[in-house]
């Protein structure tokens, strides 16, 4: 794994006036003021120093696969590029919060250490996951996260913060809240099952892809191609046409209004959480609306899955912000649930 001294400080990367393009998703043309890429702890701490001399705004971002730039941006955005996955024994982890997290998960599955498998094919960086909570087909991040490395920018101390204080929830942490921008995430330490695989299959259409397949039992190889191919079939290639993957988080209602809309829709998909309420499929309330396919100018409705918009060509972020109130306007009004973007909305 690499090390602080494999990254002299005189190397981080610190640009005027940066091209924000190929940190988007979304292909936004966009720029920021200062664009700053620590490769190492130090080079982090470094980066904190600069943080706190500058009477500038800032922000810290990932792969950019989670991001929506409305304009430029005057201030600083910052970038960790840390590498390295080293197993540490007994199911732990480590890895560089500049590490793409499908990178990990492959890592994982070839190296017998699971429970990352149904998280594949996320696009984004390892710091990233541990900010966002990243999760799909019935998997979370969180419950995998032992450990925090960071720079505190305030005092550039090197902290670890654990799992437990991050407050997780449903595409949530502290450092989203009460810490953001707080931090500068250097490493995350990941605690896998070894031994026997316990596939997770109950979520989404998994089982029945493995039917189709003839699979009963399937291992981590299997499950995570299995996520890959579906996730593919649904999903557009932020590299063909720009787009940040689902943008809108999926609501949670309580019983009594889950129980007033299966009145009414009883095909709605739903699944019951640990504390009683429902979680209802956004992109089911975008499509009901009629939705899917549909566009606003040069913003559109992805036609496979009415979760993901898309810059069908030159859109800005304002109007894919515009497409965004148009849908969570219609779902208000039709189903009486209010929906709010997972992606990160940065202003000009």
């Amino acid at each position: 794994m690499e090390t602080d001294e494999d990254s002299p400080v005189n190397d981080m990367k610190d640009v005027r006036n940066y091209s924000l393009l190929g940190n988007n998703t979304f292909g936004i043309d966009v720029c920021c003021s200062r664009f700053i890429e620590f490769r190492s702890t130090e080079e982090a701490r470094q980066t904190a120093r600069i943080l706190n001399s500058e009477n500038t705004p800032f922000i810290i971002i990932g792969g950019g696969s989670n991001l929506l730039f409305t304009g430029d941006f005057n201030g600083i955005v910052v970038r960790s590029a840390i590498k390295g996955i080293l197993y540490e024994g007994d199911g732990r982890l480590c890895c560089g919060s500049g590490e793409k997290w499908d990178d990990v998960v492959a890592y994982c599955v070839s190296n017998n250490l699971y429970d990352a498998e149904n998280l594949s094919l996320i696009p984004g960086d390892v710091g990233a996951s541990a900010v966002q909570n990243i999760g799909a087909y019935g998997a979370e991040v969180k419950d995998i996260i032992e450990t925090i490395e960071a720079v505190e920018i305030d005092t550039a101390n090197v902290v670890t913060i654990d799992a437990a204080d991050c407050q997780y929830a449903y595409r949530r942490s502290r450092f989203k809240g009460e810490w953001k921008n707080r931090y500068l995430i250097t490493r995350v330490t990941y605690r896998l099952s070894t031994g026997r695989f316990d596939p997770k299959t109950e979520y989404g259409n998994i089982s029945g892809e493995l039917c189709r397949q003839g699979i009963v039992t399937p291992s981590a190889e299997q499950l995570r191609q299995t996520v890959i191919d579906i996730r593919r079939r649904k999903l557009p290639d932020p590299d063909v046409q720009g787009n940040a993957g689902s943008f809108f988080m999926n609501p949670v209602v309580d019983r009594k209004k889950y129980e007033s809309l299966a009145k009414r829709y009883t095909d709605m998909p739903h699944y019951q959480l640990p504390d009683g309420k429902e979680k209802i499929l956004a992109g089911w309330l975008i499509d009901r609306c009629g939705w899917k396919g549909r566009s606003l100018g040069r913003a559109g409705v992805h036609d496979r899955q009415a979760l993901v918009l898309v810059n069908l060509g030159g859109a800005t972020g304002d109007e894919i912000v515009a497409l965004s109130n148009a849908i969570r306007k219609d779902v208000l009004e039709k189903f009486g649930i209010e929906i709010f973007p997972e992606v990160n909305i940065i202003p000009k």
